[in-house]
């Protein structure tokens, strides 16, 4: 969703393309969030890819569930076109913006659970343009996976929209292989002339037809064949095109779960879940060797410096440096070993390599079945001991704590492909 961070992006590297500045319509990002906005595509595919993308004919978007609230980080010139949205009203936003009143929630907690299964979805589904005119769409959903963690990356939205079809048509697809073709065809012939008569196409008519006595928002859409094949391929177009340009810079995607080391990924949807928590903490694996961040907050990376792909898979001491206590380290080494919480407070490093003084608290987190699924590592830094609210650093570490083992304990209790428990 960075290929259209100008209208074109054509000729601009990722590495190089800036977002565009916000209009009034749009909600302004802090900067952090911006960045990392920004970095989404660039930190796992070639400074190309934005182009390359940018080129593919078609509506889609792109999503990263590893950045809070689940943000589109692209957008195509196609689905700009088709939606009416500026790129500074959709980058950064949620796809929740395109619903209104009349979108089907079944529709919606489908893609919702598909999200969470890390699976490819296709549904038709009613979407508004940014006037606000209602229209049907084929929602083609599908994962792409982090090879080296089989972690999402990105999900990929393509979307092609569905027109609104004659009755004749509609009965004639519905009979076409039954009988009474003879009267089917005379009743066709009518309905033709007398769209004719009206100045409508029998074809293909308007969504948003003022003769037609209101928006049939109501009755579900569906897809034809044609339409199922060209989401179909828009998505392989744009599969092969994340694919390539991540073998370039060796992070590489793929479409299934295919990583050698059979390491089991954190589910999307507790990514999501997480990414609601504002505040400074790293989720920790004590089943992987050496223990590897699975999960860092936006917030976290703010305050380190590091962006995630630098910090995901690390082990949790690469914030030490010199000066870092030993005595300090082997304390939360003992907490880990006995299963139990820890708060300390340690001299820790950024990535720029200037010092803070770390108020540490780290606690297991069990899973629905009683077993620790994670350690939660909380950071925060002692010059900003409290927050906006007035809540103190230890009352924000346990509000962490707790938030994080509702998040991990209520989707344990219904993992999908991503199980949250060994």
């Amino acid at each position: 969703m960075l290929a259209v961070l100008t209208a074109p992006a054509i000729g601009r590297r990722a590495d190089s393309t800036s977002l565009p500045p916000l209009t009034s319509s749009a909600e302004p990002m802090d900067p952090p969030h911006r960045l990392l906005i920004e970095q989404s595509l660039p930190a796992r595919y070639s400074e190309w890819v934005v182009e390359t993308l940018d080129e593919i004919e078609g509506c889609f978007l792109i999503t990263d569930p590893g950045i809070a609230d689940h943000p589109i980080v692209f957008a195509s010139h196609g689905f700009l076109v088709m939606s009416g949205y500026s790129i500074e009203e959709v980058l950064g936003r949620n796809g929740r913006i395109f619903q209104g009143p009349d979108t089907d929630r079944r529709s919606v907690m489908e893609i919702r659970e598909a999200i969470r299964e890390e699976r490819t979805l296709q549904i038709s589904l009613l979407n508004y343009r940014n006037d606000g005119t209602p229209h049907w769409i084929l929602f083609h959903l599908f994962p792409v996976f982090r090879v080296e963690d089989i972690r999402v990356a990105h999900f990929v939205a393509v979307q092609v929209e569905i027109p609104m079809r004659s009755k004749c048509l509609r009965s004639y697809a519905e009979h076409r292989h039954g009988g009474g073709t003879g009267r089917l065809l005379v009743a066709c012939r009518n309905e033709c002339q007398s769209d004719y008569k009206l100045g409508c196409d029998t074809v293909v008519e308007s969504f948003v037809d003022v003769d037609n006595g209101g928006l049939e928002v109501k009755e579900s859409r569906e897809a034809s064949e044609q339409e199922k094949e060209k989401a179909h391929d828009a998505a392989n177009i744009i599969l092969s095109t994340l694919i390539h340009y991540s073998q370039l810079t060796g992070r590489v995607v793929s479409d299934k779960r295919c990583s050698e080391a059979g390491i089991s990924a954190i589910n999307s949807s507790l990514v999501i879940s997480l990414g609601r928590i504002k505040q400074s903490f790293v989720l920790i694996d004590p089943r992987l060797p050496q223990m590897p961040i699975v999960y860092a907050s936006d917030e976290f990376l703010s305050l380190s410096g590091y962006s995630r792909h630098e910090v995901l898979g690390c082990d949790c001491w690469f914030l030490n440096g010199p000066d870092t206590e030993a005595d300090a380290i082997h304390q939360i080494r003992q907490s880990i070993q006995a299963e139990r919480s820890c708060t300390i407070r340690l001299l820790n490093y950024r990535k720029d390599r200037s010092f803070f003084w770390n108020l540490h608290h780290i606690s297991p987190v069990r899973n629905s079945s009683g077993r620790i699924a994670f350690y939660v590592s909380v950071q925060l830094d002692e010059n900003t001991k409290s927050d906006d609210h007035g809540l103190s650093a230890p009352m924000r570490q346990l509000g962490v704590v707790g938030a994080v083992k509702v998040a991990v304990r209520s989707l344990s209790l219904c993992a999908g492909p991503s199980r949250l428990v060994s």
